[in-house]
Parts: structure tokens; C-alpha cells; sequence
């Protein structure tokens, strides 16, 4: 099979098994939101943010638009998937962001649980989702590669 995948065979097996492996631990992750009402902790406070910063871009949601929304990336982001052994810089770039934002998505679960002294919804799932964005993160390659 990874000789199928380009020049690169070791590389791009790694780098696109890294990003179908976050994009499980993000489905899970959204599993484990909807399970446990995030919605009732994000949304007010959306609202309390929106109270001080009236400039606040940040959006509100119905489960129902929220959950299909999330459905919707994931089906995208796997079906991304397959050109992530491309090595084209906008699929490093795409790829590099996507890890970044799922860390950082992770490390908010962890640390509104901390300060806020109880377990908040999603953070059962955030360690597998930092590890896994970890692991995309280090499994894309340094550089372009010539086509």
C-alpha cells in the first residue's frame, strides 16, 4: 500500500494516517460534547462574553445546527484526508492548522476543567485529542517535495 503513496512512501503513510487519526479523536471528541451538553456551557457563555465584548463574533447554537455542522467538517476533513501525503504546502499549511486548532481546542477543555474545579463537557476526550493532534503535528513534512 505505501508504495502507492508517492516518493516519499514512509512519510506520507505517517502523515495521512496522523490525519485520519485526529479526525477519529475529533469525532469522538464531538461524541462526547453532545453526550454531555456542551451547548448549555458554551452558549451562555457566548452570551456573558457577548455582554462585556458587544463586538464578539462568536455565535450561539441549536444542537441540531451545531451537531450537523461538526458531521459536515468531519466527513470533509477525512475525506481531506487522502491528499495529505500530497506535499503540496497548502495541504502542510491545512494540516498544521488543523492540529494547532484541535490542540488548542483540547487544552481549553483541560483547562476550564481546572479552573473551574469540575469536569466540563468534552474533556473526557481532550487528552486523545491532544495526542492526536500532537501526532499530526510532528507527521507533517518539514518541506515541500517537488511534483
Amino acid at each position: 500500500m505505501s508504495e502507492q503513496l508517492g516518493a516519499h512512501p514512509g512519510i506520507d503513510a505517517r502523515w495521512r494516517f496522523a490525519w485520519l487519526v485526529l479526525t477519529v479523536a475529533f469525532a469522538g471528541h464531538v461524541l462526547d460534547e453532545a453526550m454531555t451538553d456542551f451547548l448549555a456551557v458554551y452558549n451562555p457563555a457566548v452570551e456573558a462574553i457577548r455582554a462585556a465584548l458587544p463586538w464578539s463574533p462568536l455565535p450561539t447554537f441549536t444542537f441540531e445546527v451545531w451537531l450537523t455542522g461538526l458531521v459536515v467538517a468531519i466527513f470533509v476533513l477525512a475525506a481531506l484526508a487522502w491528499l495529505a501525503s500530497d506535499g503540496r504546502r497548502w495541504m502542510r499549511v491545512l494540516s498544521y492548522l488543523y492540529g494547532g486548532v484541535m490542540a488548542l481546542n483540547a487544552l481549553g477543555h483541560l483547562g476550564a476543567s481546572a479552573v473551574l474545579g469540575r469536569w466540563v463537557p468534552g474533556v473526557v476526550s481532550s487528552p486523545i485529542l491532544l495526542v492526536a493532534a500532537l501526532f499530526l503535528l510532528s507527521s507533517v513534512p518539514a518541506r515541500e517535495r517537488a511534483t
